[in-house]
């Protein structure tokens, strides 16, 4: 029998106790439970460093902020709908990035199309209600490990709303980066790997001045007021931070 390994992340100790001791109890599945975000990541490293590795995490949508890098809470800042609550949300799209094999699920107080869409474009496979039956929670579980993607029904009309409307935005910044010089889209990068224009201006053996125009030219042509903006819509384009290391030696000739 193939057993499957669960870690159930939440900050109400006792909930994640509880869950992970209802799951124990079935015959294949074997699991484990964290009460925070930097807990669960300690408990998948030394997992896979053992060779035993976690197929799906179960985490509250109310978690706690993670401890996460940077450009994955970025991610979900940015993919999230405005006002939403995001900090658990973090922990999923950190983990598609660090745990690619993992599949995750968040456990919800209340259903919510908003902070359920987010959570999908975060890289989750499933949004269950805390309060739903063993046997529903196991079964979304043996679901995502086929791939499958998990929300409740009466949810399912307003999570296509909201991701139809993200696909619309995300076209819309995807036009607008198109509209850069290659220039400008490269200090575009260099500005979603978080480099300020000194670092940019030795990444790209370029002058702070220089690099202070190309800015400006980006932030006009974007429409936005700042870099943070800028960064948050070079995103959604799926415009991805420059390679650091590699920046100096792709930027060999200078371009004014």
């Amino acid at each position: 029998m193939q057993r499957i390994r669960v870690l159930v992340v939440d900050d109400h100790r006792i909930f994640a106790e509880s869950l992970a001791a209802a799951l124990a109890a079935e015959q294949d599945v074997d699991v484990a439970a964290a009460g925070s975000a930097p807990a669960a990541l300690r408990n998948l490293d030394r997992a896979a460093t053992d060779g035993r590795r976690f197929d799906v995490l179960l985490a509250d949508a109310d978690l706690a902020a993670p401890l996460l890098a940077v450009p994955a809470q970025a991610a979900v800042r940015e993919a999230a709908p405005r006002g939403c609550p995001r900090d658990g949300i973090a922990l999923v799209s950190g983990l598609r990035t660090s745990h690619p094999y993992l599949r995750t699920v968040v456990l919800a107080d209340r259903d919510d199309a908003r902070r359920a869409a987010a959570a999908l474009q975060a890289g989750a496979s499933g949004w269950v209600a805390k309060d739903c039956s063993l046997s529903r929670l196991l079964a979304v579980i043996r679901g995502v490990l086929r791939d499958e993607t998990h929300l409740p029904p009466a949810l399912l009309t307003g999570v296509l709303r909201e991701l139809t409307a993200a696909r619309k935005h995300r076209s819309e910044s995807e036009r607008l980066v198109e509209s850069l010089t290659p220039r400008e889209r490269e200090v575009l990068r260099c500005m979603v790997a978080g480099l300020g224009r000194k670092a940019v201006a030795e990444r790209l053996f370029l002058s702070p001045h220089t690099v202070r125009t190309h800015m400006q030219n980006v932030l006009g042509k974007l429409g936005v007021h700042s870099t943070l903006a800028a960064v948050a819509l070079a995103r959604r384009a799926g415009v991805g931070p420059v390679e650091l290391e590699a920046a100096a030696a792709a930027a060999s000739v200078p371009v004014p």
